[in-house]
């Protein structure tokens, strides 16, 4: 076992109650799915959030009740080899695969040049080859945090950014003798290419949430900034609102289905020219998908900062 795997495992070193219960609630077992490469996906997932940070056990815990789960499992057991698994994904999602590469291409999603760019993933995310050096399942590199389905459109977007650099290469050159737009370079630790537009999507999905977050009226926002920056239990905020905790998680919940929402709305229209930041046109739905997904990979929001910003005063307790 590598250094980076011992490091995988002692993130959740002592808690295999809450690995067992994670894997009953993305019903793992429908594949047949066992706990140890269950547990590796977690753990991949959590390192990759936490980039090396020392999290507490309430962190770690929120987190992983946060992810995808079902997905995850699903994305696991392909990875695995498990037959099931695959055949149930290769039904499930290649019709969707196929128009979201048409919808990339601007095409429809059962031409031949939509369906081409839709089937090539499918080796990647199997990982045909496996006894090849440094060839692993596309699928190990989805953490959960998104919908399988974003991560998945992500995918062949920067599969088709992958197709047109390369293509770059045999463009003809120009009477200066150069090519026009040179291609840019590959991290050799990363299986896809960067989109170009990703720095561009995350700003926007931030500005975004930060307008949303500021139109908050005071109680919501402190339900916020208890729960996400202090860190407060149920119990707690209850205590603080004068709520019971099953209406502190339906208004959290609520919050979140709102701020959604909100963030949507405001990158479906476009940004404003506002503090310094160029205005942005307004996005189609599978770019809005990838603002949402670039955000969760790239730049987890910091709500101690970002709550502490937009929060009004604090709400005082009702008295009895």
């Amino acid at each position: 076992m590598g250094s980076e795997e011992s490091s995988l495992t002692g993130l959740l070193a002592g808690r295999e109650a809450l690995i067992e219960s994670l894997h009953a609630v993305a019903q793992a077992s429908r594949w047949h799915l066992p706990l140890p490469p269950f547990a590796e996906a977690l753990a991949r997932s959590a390192r990759k959030r936490f980039c090396g940070g020392a999290p507490t056990a309430k962190q770690i815990e929120d987190y992983l009740a946060s992810l995808h789960l079902e997905d995850l499992a699903l994305a696991c057991a392909c990875a695995e080899g498990i037959e099931a698994a695959w055949e149930y994904f290769v039904k499930t999602y290649r019709g969707y695969l196929r128009a979201s590469a048409g919808a990339l291409l601007g095409r429809s999603g059962d031409s031949a040049e939509a369906c081409e760019l839709a089937d090539t993933i499918f080796a990647d995310l199997y990982g045909w080859n496996r006894e090849k050096p440094g060839r692993q399942p596309l699928f190990l590199y989805f953490h959960g945090r998104s919908k399988l389905s974003t991560w998945l459109r992500a995918v062949l977007a920067q599969r088709r950014v992958n197709a047109l650099r390369e293509q770059q290469r045999f463009d003809p050159l120009d009477e200066t003798g150069e090519r026009p737009g040179a291609p840019l370079g590959r991290d050799a630790s990363s299986p896809l290419l960067l989109d170009p537009d990703r720095p561009r999507y995350v700003a926007m999905f931030r500005r975004a949430l930060h307008a949303a977050l500021a139109r908050l009226d005071p109680r919501d926002a402190q339900r916020l900034t208890l729960y996400y920056a202090e860190e407060r239990t149920l119990a707690e905020i209850g205590q603080r609102l004068g709520e019971h905790e099953s209406s502190v998680s339906r208004n959290l919940e609520r919050l979140r289905r709102e701020l959604r929402s909100a963030v949507e709305a405001m990158l479906r229209a476009g940004l404003p020219q506002i503090d310094g930041h160029a205005a942005e046109a307004g996005l189609s739905e599978d770019q809005i998908a990838l603002c949402f997904e670039y955000a969760v990979e790239d730049a987890p929001l910091d709500f101690s900062k970002t709550l502490g910003r937009t929060r009004g005063p604090e709400v005082k307790r009702p008295q009895p």
